[in-house]
């Protein structure tokens, strides 16, 4: 009898999580069936969100006051228009694909090194003030970037890099979360490892590139997953430090859906989440793992 409750818990437990899965999967789902719409379609559907239905005062005119808009999960016609429409006929929207790609890639290289050494000289190297230095990056680490948005744009407009993919690319590699990720990693290996290194002459070169950073792999894979998703979603970064719109990358772009590009929005939205998906899937139990690892010690 005492069974009964436990599994009945369990049952609606599992329940609960299944509508919270399917809550967070539906926009994915939304946005993916919808890029295999046309135009036309999805004008018809969503026309009611479009600028021109609004008034003058800024809201929905009186004819389409008591209109609403259909969500639709299953085309009418399966057409790859939109993906055609955005890769073919307006080549701007692979450029920007193009700019993020330059972007991201630098800050996932740059800060995974300058992290790796970094990391190895808190977490293995002895020498005063090593605990203090670590706090200010704890402290630089926990002010949100909208605090550093200013100085960061006053010093790039100070070294000329206003405007430039060095005023998101320098400020990005010099991050403190790379630090304190492989950090707190490399505290989890034993010191007899480093030691036993020492005692048969390596260097602290050799000790870094032969010991601790084969075995910081996982905590290696997390940070670049991390890095490559936080620094590919940014918007109000290029949107502050590149002024000429040629330059800013995609997602500056879908946060200004403009009207008769609401198809072309969804295939863009597929083609932007695509490597995200597809990297997050290949590296996920390295990610989980690195997080694990890298969270059992303060």
């Amino acid at each position: 009898m005492r069974d009964k409750p436990r599994a009945l818990a369990k049952i609606m437990l599992t329940f609960m999580l299944a509508l919270f899965a399917a809550g967070m999967l539906f926009p994915l789902v939304f946005t993916i069936s919808n890029s295999f719409m046309s135009e036309d379609e999805i004008t018809a559907a969503y026309g009611i969100l479009s600028p021109s239905a609004e008034g003058d005062s800024g809201g929905l005119s009186e004819s389409k006051a008591d209109q609403f808009a259909v969500l639709k999960l299953i085309p009418d016609k399966v057409t790859l228009e939109q993906y055609g429409e955005a890769l073919y006929r307006k080549p701007q929207f692979l450029a920007m694909f193009w700019n993020a790609v330059v972007m991201t890639a630098p800050i996932i290289a740059g800060q995974t090194l300058v992290a790796a050494l970094a990391a190895y000289a808190l977490g293995k190297l002895q020498f005063a003030g090593r605990d203090k230095l670590f706090f200010i990056y704890l402290i630089t680490m926990l002010m949100p970037f909208q605090v550093t948005l200013v100085p960061n744009y006053m010093m790039a407009d100070r070294l000329g890099l206003l405007n430039s993919f060095g005023a998101i690319v320098w400020p990005g590699i010099f991050a403190a979360f790379g630090v304190f990720l492989l950090r707190q990693f490399m505290l989890q290996i034993p010191t007899a490892y480093v030691e036993a290194g020492k005692m048969d002459g390596a260097g602290h070169m050799q000790l870094f590139l032969r010991i601790v950073l084969p075995m910081c792999k996982p905590g290696l894979a997390a940070l670049v997953i991390l890095l490559f998703i936080d620094n590919w979603n940014m918007v109000e970064q290029p949107l502050i430090l590149l002024t000429d719109a040629v330059k800013q990358p995609l997602s500056v772009y879908l946060s200004r859906i403009r009207e008769g590009e609401q198809g072309i929005a969804f295939a863009v939205s597929v083609l932007y989440m695509a490597p995200m998906l597809f990297i997050f899937l290949y590296g996920e139990n390295d990610l989980i793992a690195g997080i694990q690892l890298s969270g059992l010690k303060g």
